[in-house]
């Protein structure tokens, strides 16, 4: 009878624990699962140090950079250039997403959710249905919608197409340099919504960059063809200005963020616009104070056939086997098995320009970050661009080389690519990490 009676005692203790803990320091339990899985299309960049900056003579002496060692935390960067496809993803999501709000608010209940899965009311009005499907070839489906295709004035013989003009994107982020100011550090000192900024902005790429960059050049069939024809899918997007790409790597956090908790994943590290110093330290590849990707000097391989699509001589813009830009692919990749960091498209990072820049960051993860708005001088708007593009000499293909244009400018030879930071110091698999 005692050692049933101790059994009972037992077991009501371990039931206890249970529900309760053992008195001991043991953490939260029942947390959201995490796995360490790379982002499909990126590539694990590992922490390091390298010399920022040329390591040879500044030949239009511009005196915009200057070598100096930093040091760069782990991140997954995109393989090669965001596509064409891959940004109309991100077009066809607005224009769908327009589509549903406007097709619910005019009565079709079943594009809207105005109540959870427990039957509670939504907090902040009526939600997208993602799950009901939106038949665009079929007439009813366009009831509606009328507001969403261009007028009969506009229409091109006849054909009905959607006005691109109406394909805004409304988008937030967290201005945490704001935040982390004296002023607004102690707790309930200011109100939190300050710091969340909104905007919004059209996402369809300026497709006439092709014609108003170059006049006297004949570039028609790129602006009638370029980003919505099949032929050009994998090909890197242009015209598009440093804010639209901002916004693609705000929606793609998203995207991914809205996914995984329905699968018992927690969420992931933003997507948003490399930093220069993560850029050209993965541009770099692994192999320090080298002027190219791909290692030396020269622009030429053993072959004599040109590392990357750029422009090798005057006037000459087919040697290097491209004419305008050539696929994400065209070209080898680096040591760290990314493709087109020189040549191609030149890229947007996220830092603001200034010429002396590199003798005020940080030689911990650098960055110079400025949010200019509408109001700030031309100066002040102006982003770094990196690697050089399909109309350039071979100087701004150098992983060095830095120069700028306007955040609300597109250009037909300007793109981006995205990164991620990385959870954690290393992957336990990347020797680096076991010095």
């Amino acid at each position: 009878m005692k050692k049933l009676l101790g059994y009972i005692v037992l077991l009501a203790f371990a039931t206890a624990c249970q529900n309760k803990g053992n008195g001991q320091l043991i953490g939260v339990q029942e947390r959201l699962f995490w796995t360490d899985f790379d982002p499909f299309g990126m590539l694990f960049i590992p922490m390091g140090s390298y010399h920022m900056g040329p390591a040879d003579q500044d030949v239009p002496y511009s005196q915009n950079a200057q070598s100096k060692v930093v040091s760069v935390q782990s991140f997954y960067i995109d393989e090669t250039e965001i596509t064409n496809n891959e940004y109309r993803q991100f077009v066809n999501w607005v224009r769908d997403s327009i589509a549903r709000r406007t097709l619910g608010e005019a009565g079709n209940d079943n594009f809207l959710i105005s109540q959870n899965e427990y039957g509670e009311d939504i907090v902040g009005g009526p939600q997208i249905n993602w799950q009901e499907k939106l038949r665009w070839e079929k007439a009813e489906a366009r009831e509606g919608l009328t507001e969403m295709y261009l007028t009969e004035a506009e229409r091109f013989y006849r054909r009905k197409e959607i006005d691109t003009r109406k394909l805004n994107f409304e988008y937030y982020w967290i201005d945490l340099h704001t935040a982390a100011k004296r002023g607004s550090r102690e707790q309930g000192m200011v109100d939190r919504s300050v710091f969340i900024k909104k905007d919004v902005i059209n996402v369809y790429p300026d497709t006439l960059c092709w014609i108003h960059d170059y006049s006297y050049s004949f570039n028609e069939p790129m602006t009638n063809m370029y980003f919505w024809h099949p032929a050009y899918d994998e090909y890197p997007v242009v015209g598009v200005n440093w804010r639209q790409a901002r916004a693609f790597a705000i929606w793609r956090t998203q995207l991914l963020n809205n996914f995984l908790p329905n699968t018992g994943l927690t969420f992931v590290q933003d997507f948003r616009l490399p930093t220069e110093s993560e850029w050209e330290y993965a541009a770099r590849g692994g192999i320090d104070l080298n002027p190219y990707p791909w290692g030396g000097p020269y622009i030429r391989n053993n072959r004599g056939c040109f590392l990357a699509n750029f422009k090798p001589m005057r006037g000459n813009y087919t040697d290097d086997g491209g004419f305008h830009t050539v696929k994400t692919t065209e070209y080898n990749p680096n040591g760290y098995g990314l493709y087109c960091m020189s040549g191609n498209v030149a890229e947007w990072t996220n830092n603001a320009f200034d010429e002396s820049a590199s003798n005020f960051q940080h030689d911990l993860n650098p960055d110079y970050q400025y949010d200019a708005g509408d109001s700030d001088l031309p100066a002040l708007k102006r982003k770094v661009i990196r690697g050089g593009s399909w109309k350039d000499i071979s100087f701004f293909n150098q992983v060095s080389s830095r120069t700028y244009e306007y955040q609300d400018t597109s250009k037909c030879y300007i793109g981006f690519r995205c990164v991620m930071s990385y959870l954690g110091r290393s992957k336990s698999g990347d020797t680096k990490s076991k010095n």
